[in-house]
């Protein structure tokens, strides 16, 4: 008896290890090995990207003040890590299945056997008492075809994705407050255009009234100079408006009030203190982009629960045991003679349902296939924001360049049409014409660089290189 004990028990303990879930296989990344080459892209050695921090790219003071106080503040960021914490501790529910339950159970009781006796002598009945202490094994479920440890793993899969997606929360969390804080010095820019451009406008329509007052200009002269002024005049009133909604959105990204002197006064003060990140990189630095890394472990969930619906198809056997004390007295409830004990075991296995089992497990299969494909297409969208953020990196540089020649000549051609106006060369219109078009000039220099400093925070977001971004540790 002894070895046959044994030789089940050695079963048992190997049947338990079975899993029926299918190998994670990962795919090759469906993209190419580096990034595109060619005129829009910048051709660099494929050194390997550093591992980066927010702030060996956003080098400004202010802004690693402000990023610091959004990481403590922001609603969506404590949202994402409350649910790392509750996907953690379901873990621990779904893990406690694999472990016996043991319980204790405790009782007393007491009965009166009632009467006085007259009819035996006066003499009384007396009561009994009866008292039980057992405790033992209430449930467990031998885990032969390893259903409950897929589930584990499933769990545990899901909630290493839980954590990876609020590292993605996290990642656009920076990026967005550098993108918020940028524009809100590009804006302070345009107001300070509108401003200068109304002010000009204001001293042309004095200017312009005189020489009417004087019978040396038309009327019309005095009216086309007064619409230069009002749409100067309404171009500040939106530029202020930009600023305060500017404002409402950096307060929001960081859950409290802002100091505004952590605010830049310009574009200039923006541009030198987001640093470019290199670019000529194998594409396999997209696999430990947050939502990739979300994707793999969704992959790896969708392949445990195979095991589980798979583990379904065969019986499942629970055991019981339970061992204590009873006695009639509480004096001798642990007296050698009150101890007793019993095992058991149950058996359940399903004769006919219809190929319900059996379509479980090709759900399971239909849905790790789609899962799959969202890992694939996960890389694949990923690459393309790279490669997007790349195409505008490699010519940014010419069109901030051109960008500034184009306000430089404009400005240029405006005093020398002004000079020729007031000389008696050109007419009025042509003056109008030489301030709108270095108008438009100087908004689209800022335009420009603001898009330069967009790029290289885009490229920051599309390789997910924020090296703290894992702080919240892996369960």
């Amino acid at each position: 008896m002894t070895g046959a004990r044994a030789l089940l028990i050695a079963s048992t303990l190997a049947l338990a290890g079975c899993s029926l879930a299918p190998k994670t296989v990962l795919p090759a990344p469906p993209v190419p090995q580096s990034w595109p080459v060619g005129d829009a892209y910048l051709l660099q050695s494929e050194a390997a990207l550093p591992i980066l921090s927010y702030k060996s790219v956003f080098t400004d003071p202010r802004l690693q003040a402000l990023t610091e106080q959004a990481l403590s503040g922001n609603r969506d960021l404590r949202t994402a890590y409350a649910n790392v914490a509750a996907a953690r501790a379901q873990v621990r529910v779904t893990r406690s299945g694999q472990f016996p339950e043991i319980g204790v159970t405790a009782g007393a009781g007491y009965s009166d056997g009632g009467g006085n006796g007259a009819g035996n002598g006066g003499g009384n009945s007396g009561g009994s008492g009866d008292f039980s202490l057992r405790g033992g094994v209430t449930a467990f479920e031998l885990d032969l075809f390893g259903r409950l440890a897929n589930a584990t793993e499933a769990d545990r899969n899901r909630a290493l994705a839980t954590e990876a997606a609020s590292r993605t929360v996290r990642l656009a969390l920076i990026a967005g407050l550098a993108e918020a804080w940028a524009a809100y010095g590009a804006d302070r820019d345009l107001l300070k255009i509108a401003e200068d451009t109304a002010a000009n406008a204001r001293e042309s329509v004095r200017l312009t009234q005189a020489r009417l007052d004087g019978g040396v200009a038309p009327r019309t002269d005095l009216r086309q100079a007064e619409q230069i002024l009002a749409t100067a005049e309404d171009s500040i009133a939106q530029q202020r408006t930009a600023l305060a909604q500017d404002e409402n959105l950096i307060r929001l990204l960081v859950g409290g009030d802002v100091d505004r002197a952590l605010l830049p006064a310009s574009l200039t003060e923006v541009t030198p203190s987001v640093v470019a990140l290199p670019a000529g990189v194998s594409s396999e630095i997209l696999l430990r982009r947050p939502d990739v890394i979300e994707a793999e472990y969704d992959l790896r969930a969708a392949n445990a629960d195979i095991g589980v619906a798979r583990a379904r198809l065969f019986p499942s056997i629970s055991l019981t045991g339970l061992l204590g004390f009873a006695s009639n007295a509480l004096s001798s409830l642990f007296d050698s003679g009150s101890f007793s004990w019993s095992a058991g075991g149950d058996a359940t296995a399903t004769i006919f349902d219809a190929g319900g089992r059996r379509a479980g497990v090709a759900v399971s299969e239909a849905q790790r296939d789609a899962t799959l494909a969202g890992y694939e297409g996960a890389i694949q969208t990923a690459f393309r924001e790279v490669a997007d953020a790349l195409a505008v990196q490699g010519t940014i540089s010419e069109r901030v360049r051109a960008a500034a020649a184009n306000s430089e000549a404009a400005a240029d051609t405006a005093t020398l049409t002004d000079a020729r106006y007031k000389g008696g060369v050109d007419s009025f219109l042509a003056s109008l014409d030489a301030q709108r078009s270095l108008y438009t000039a100087r908004r689209s220099e800022i335009a420009t660089q603001l898009l330069l400093v967009q790029t290289r925070i885009a490229l920051f977001r599309a390789l997910g290189g924020d090296s703290s971004a894992g702080s919240q540790p892996a369960p």
